[in-house]
């Protein structure tokens, strides 16, 4: 929900922030948006959406449906995220390597950023020895605070922004804190000891993941199999094989810095 509303910004700014605040309101499984659903997913008025929106259409980033007088994301919008990942020198240094752990270890392997309360796929490589019916492809957004994507996250960022998301997910999450804080405490506690945390928020997935730093940003770096295998066991497995992918993309970014 958009709330945003810091004096001092300028009305140009916040128009800005709630045009995008609008694009944030298409998900997967949302294809077409009315306004009246639009206001109610970012809190906007419906004559704030209305003018948003026409807006959003005549800058052909939504598209508007004569037959149900609904909107959807126009081609425009996946254009910016093609020119994110050409433009992305951390993925033209990363995703090769990390094609070559999947495909060396049957695994699969992702890269994600932080946005908001959710990680953001960058880049993943499926290459699961097990089939699976579980699709995830880059663009896909996880829950941060279920993931061990999102956990490792927590444990690299700086200390200001975890406490921050912290304080959040104890406020949205407040039925199931008294067992999700401490294991979120110990996913942080695992990545300062070991390098890496693991977990298994879907049935018969576990992941593993590790944070790394690039440019100044926290990124998290997984990797994952379906399998019937007692937890402990796939942890052991997955662990140096990511631990080893970190390591190579580390040096690789160091070797490429002019």
């Amino acid at each position: 929900m958009f709330t945003d509303d810091k004096p001092g910004r300028s009305p140009a700014n916040r128009s800005l922030e709630r045009g995008i605040e609008i694009l944030r309101a298409f998900r997967p499984g949302s294809e077409l948006l009315g306004n009246a659903e639009i206001a109610e997913r970012t809190g906007l008025s419906r004559s704030t959406v209305s003018r948003l929106t026409q807006t959003l259409v005549g800058s052909g980033y939504l598209q508007l449906d004569l037959q149900s007088r609904a909107l959807r994301l126009a081609p425009a919008v996946l254009s910016l995220s093609h020119a994110m990942r050409a433009g992305s020198s951390l993925l033209a240094i990363a995703a090769p390597l990390m094609r070559a752990t999947a495909e060396a270890h049957r695994i699969n392997v992702g890269l994600a950023a932080a946005d908001r309360e959710e990680m953001v796929y960058l880049e993943s490589i499926r290459y699961n020895r097990r089939p699976s019916m579980r699709t995830v492809v880059s663009g896909q957004r996880v829950p941060m605070e279920l993931t061990s994507l999102g956990r490792a996250y927590l444990a690299g960022a700086t200390e200001a922004v975890r406490k921050r998301l912290i304080a959040r997910f104890r406020q949205v999450r407040r039925a199931q804190w008294a067992k999700m804080g401490p294991t979120l405490a110990q996913a942080v506690r695992d990545v300062e000891t070991q390098g890496y945390c693991a977990a298994s928020w879907q049935a018969e997935v576990v992941a593993v993941a590790t944070p790394f730093v690039f440019q100044q940003r926290c990124y998290a770096l997984n990797a994952s199999v379906t399998t019937a295998e007692p937890f402990d066991t796939a942890v052991a497995e997955l662990a140096p094989a990511l631990m080893a992918l970190k390591t190579r993309i580390e040096r690789a970014l160091v070797l490429a810095q002019p």
